[in-house]
């Protein structure tokens, strides 16, 4: 029996304890307040897996429950598949799939870096061709990543799970030539038939839709899509559409922009009319008249060059493609029975188990332009 012992990482108390007759530990692969993830290969079918760690005690709580069941509901192609949950000595395991591309945020993000030799090339060939060229390949990649991640989510929704966390560095890619999107941590998502009706402020500013900010009753799913819509800005432009361009760490003047809707297009970017079309039917502050995600679905910008694997929805919602006979998805009850367990800080280890620091978390008051924001840019409250 393999032990798999690490030093404690980024936001965690405790190291990790895990006896395993079924993973090996290849490498940690990130940290956070939640804990440790870590990459995993599966012992009988040599599979990789990601495995997130989170210490057993007061950490497990109704939010990592809520994370846990929602996750594992949805079994979609376009998103992280949930396989398991496993309680080891000191942590909460829960075990899902491996996607190797890593973050679309890197990719949007190294994606308009050019080296020395592509600088040479914009010098020796007529530069705006080539820019028009590039920003045609940008709009492709945008908008094949937005249908996959507009497929995604419009499941979720057809599930009754609201995200509410939607942005490029919860998009993750997988390793294939033709990369597909993977959505992933539901840490603050909602089901709207297990939980009420959202109305508290959770995520991170440059994606919050407006009537989220100001902590009233509000729908998930449209808020969700104004998420969408920010995720489709930043990998047209390459920004934030409501970041000051000459601050864009004053989140109070980013909230102040989300609502009161001022956004622009930089006049470098060649955006087509119909996509900016459907940018403005997203970016509605009232959402009652903001975009739905079936409007969306049929948009003629976003029908185009829609990829064949996403134009019958039945077929891919009924997919058996994560269908495992010799692995049954754990019950409900079972994964209930191993968060309560889990709940029960370790015995005898000779650790403090503490709730993250109140520093962590920034509330704030009702009035929206005075709002408590770290430096992080990270909004988190009440769920």
């Amino acid at each position: 029996m393999d032990r798999s012992i690490a030093a404690a990482g980024s936001g965690m108390d405790l190291p990790i304890m895990h006896d395993s007759d079924r993973y090996d530990l290849v490498r940690d692969i990130g940290s956070g307040n939640f804990g440790v993830a870590r990459l995993m290969r599966d012992k009988q079918t040599k599979e990789l897996v990601a495995v997130k760690y989170i210490e057993r005690g007061e950490k497990i709580d109704e939010n990592v429950q809520r994370e846990i069941i929602n996750h594992r509901s949805l079994r979609h192609p376009n998103i992280v598949r949930f396989r398991e949950l496993i309680l080891t000595p000191t942590h909460l395991a829960i075990v899902m799939e491996y996607a190797s591309g890593g973050e679309l945020f890197d990719r949007i993000s190294n994606a308009g870096r050019f080296n020395e030799d592509e600088v040479l090339l914009l010098l020796i060939l007529d530069a705006f061709c080539f820019l028009q060229m590039l920003t045609f390949v940008y709009s492709l990649q945008s908008r094949y990543f937005f249908q996959q991640l507009i497929s995604g989510v419009s499941y979720c929704h057809s599930m009754q799970v609201c995200h509410r966390d939607l942005k490029l560095e919860n998009t993750l890619l997988d390793g294939s030539p033709a990369p597909r999107l993977k959505i992933c941590d539901f840490g603050y998502s909602k089901s709207s038939v297990l939980h009420s009706q959202p109305k508290s402020t959770v995520g991170t500013p440059a994606y919050i839709a407006p009537e989220v900010l100001l902590r009233q009753e509000y729908d998930g799913k449209t808020a969700d899509v104004w998420s969408c819509g920010v995720t489709l800005y930043v990998m047209l432009v390459g920004g934030y559409p409501f970041e000051d361009p000459n601050e864009p760490k004053d989140f109070r003047k980013t909230i102040h922009r989300i609502l009161h809707v001022q956004y622009s297009i930089p006049e470098n970017i060649q955006i087509s009319p119909e996509c900016r079309h459907l940018i403005s039917r997203i970016f509605v502050g009232d959402p009652t008249q903001r975009i739905t995600m079936a409007e969306i679905k049929k948009d003629e910008w976003f029908l185009k060059n829609l990829p064949a694997n996403l134009m019958d929805e039945d077929k891919l919602m009924n997919s058996n493609q994560f269908e495992e006979p010799d692995q049954p998805m754990q019950s409900v009850d079972v994964i209930m029975q191993i968060i309560s367990e889990a709940t029960i800080p370790p015995a005898g280890l000779g650790y403090d188990i503490d709730m993250m620091d109140d520093d962590d978390l920034d509330d704030f008051d009702s009035d929206p332009d005075e709002l408590d924001i770290d430096s992080s840019g990270e909004i988190i409250y009440a769920i």
